[in-house]
């Protein structure tokens, strides 16, 4: 069986590289029926969230951003 966080990291992929709406609504249907209540609004991040959080804030600190419409730019660029 997988490790949990390559399941966790393929799903992840998965659902950011889909289109289609149905079928996400259907993931948040899913995931709303297994959530115990009154903990909806609460998330349980992995060792490795934290970690990418704390990196993003350094980033911040530090200056190390761009711009959406840089970003936006850069991908036009990279998708050519």
């Amino acid at each position: 069986m997988e490790n949990i966080e390559v399941l966790r990291s393929k799903l992840v992929e998965r659902i950011f590289s889909t289109n289609n709406v149905s079928f996400l609504q259907a993931i948040e249907n899913l995931f709303l029926s297994v959530q115990p209540e009154g903990e909806s609004d609460k998330y349980i991040l992995s060792e490795t969230q934290k970690e990418m959080i704390l990196i993003a804030e350094e980033d911040i600190k530090y200056g190390r951003t761009i711009s959406d419409d840089e970003l936006r730019k850069l991908d036009e660029e990279w998708m050519k």
